[in-house]
């Protein structure tokens, strides 16, 4: 009887380590971006294309700080092969203090999508746990929420919830939960909130705003969150304008223009009092890259203002634009202009001066998607810009999609990937420090557990 006994608990131990085993998920031998064309050719090529494993500006966050295990966290669409275009949701983390990186986890295999518009983004909770925002498309391809096993760990996750849910914006409020913003193809492209006290637990997703489509970028500046987002005249992408402004702050509760007017959601008039500038009778194209705050709280908008669609001289000028709330009115000023509408950066606001670092240097694929990555400065709260360093030089492949980690470290200040905007290529993955002095190649193949990413700058 003893035996038996001893012979049922080996089993038992045996079967929960098999569980506990299959938690785990599956690694990659080395960060490998996903590369993708979008297929609306004109003169110039595609509207958009090449190496988009930090894809989309409307993808917010994905990467994270967390000084508590002094690590960067990050999500990027990627694959297995070079010549794959096989999306799989990819996590990982940089360790500030080993100057490592494991290799990467895939969190969800997209079975068979390759497109990076289902990429991920990342949110860290209070006590640790991660959870990754698996975007969808539409109501064909669920968006799905994952959550680790473990504080600060990558190595397992479970299912949360899945739905339909695209851009995925989720925010951590310390003392109200979460409040998740995402889009909805409901007529066009809609805004919606859901917030979570515990991050299980769902309200039913509410309408933020509807006129046709929008495209949002968000941030959160204490227990307030704000909503940047343009309009599509008719639910036509191509003809994407205006800029308005909300705000919440009492997670979704009850939302307000920037001087604190009540809205009533959803957003519905184009003339609506959110508007914050009417591009649209300019006949100018809106493109939000980003979203910050200045030492008061007030919103910062980086953005590409346009005046065509397709790639090319037809568009020019392409001016990145800075958008400042100040004194109670809004003030405009230029930082330069660059040659594709998709030339996505990030802003970054110290106590000292502003900074952003994205591809404004044309690359080897002119008019495509990306260039060679630029870092500039203000210092005088983006009145006037000056090009202080160019990141990348003689790349190969045009640079793309400069992302802004949450709570940045000054070691790990932009992710970006690289790819062939022309025709299919590999894709690898950078990052670099705060000054922009050096640049780091992610290893696009690993033969161990852990390595330190190469120095090419």
């Amino acid at each position: 009887m003893y035996f038996k006994r001893i012979h049922s608990l080996l089993i038992i131990i045996l079967l929960c380590s098999l569980c506990i085993a299959s938690a785990q998920n599956p690694r990659a031998d080395g960060y490998k971006g996903i590369w993708f064309t979008l297929g609306q050719f004109s003169e110039y090529g595609d509207k958009y294309s090449g190496g988009l494993g930090t894809y989309t500006a409307n993808h917010i966050p994905v990467a994270v700080y967390s000084p508590e295990v002094k690590k960067t966290f990050f999500v990027y669409g990627g694959t297995t092969e070079p010549d794959e275009k096989h999306l799989l949701i990819m996590i990982s983390f940089f360790d500030h203090v080993k100057k490592m990186v494991p290799k990467p986890v895939i969190v969800y295999d997209k079975a068979g999508v390759n497109d990076p518009h289902d990429n991920a983004s990342i949110s860290i909770d209070k006590e640790g746990y991660i959870r990754v925002f698996v975007s969808g498309r539409a109501a064909a391809r669920p968006g799905i929420i994952f959550k680790s096993l473990k504080p600060f760990s990558i190595d397992g996750f479970e299912k949360i919830i899945e739905g339909e849910m695209t851009y995925p914006q989720p925010w951590w409020i310390d003392g109200q939960g979460f409040l998740y913003m995402f889009t909805r193809y409901t007529r066009g492209r809609e805004l919606y909130w859901s917030a979570s006290k515990d991050g299980k637990t769902w309200n039913p997703a509410q309408k933020l705003a509807g006129m046709g489509g929008h495209y949002q970028v968000t941030g959160l500046s204490g227990q307030k969150l704000v909503s940047v987002f343009n309009y599509h005249p008719g639910g036509d992408v191509d003809k994407r304008t205006n800029l308005y402004v909300v705000q919440t702050e009492d997670i979704g509760e009850t939302w307000t223009t920037i001087d604190g007017k009540p809205l009533t959601p959803p957003v519905s008039d184009h003339h609506s009092p959110a508007l914050v500038h009417d591009y649209e009778a300019e006949k100018k194209l809106v493109y939000i890259n980003d979203l910050n705050f200045d030492r008061d709280g007030n919103p910062v908008i980086l953005a590409v203002i346009s005046r065509d669609y397709k790639p090319g001289p037809g568009g020019d000028p392409r001016e990145w634009m800075i958008i400042h709330r100040k004194n109670g009115k809004w003030n405009f000023s230029k930082v330069c202009e660059s040659d594709h509408n998709y030339d996505m950066g990030s802003l970054y606001i110290e106590k000292n001066g502003w900074l952003i670092i994205g591809p404004t240097e044309h690359g080897p694929q002119k008019w495509g998607t990306g260039g060679e990555m630029v870092l500039w400065e203000s210092r005088d709260e983006g009145e006037t810009w000056e090009k202080i360093r160019i990141i990348t030089r003689k790349s190969i492949r045009n640079n793309s999609y400069a992302r802004r980690p949450l709570n940045a470290h000054e070691d790990f200040y932009a992710f970006w990937a690289d790819g062939d905007a022309d025709k299919f290529s590999e894709s690898h993955l950078y990052f670099t420090n705060r000054k922009g002095s050096r640049v780091w190649e992610l290893p696009y193949e690993m033969k161990n557990d852990f390595e330190k990413p190469q120095i090419i700058k």
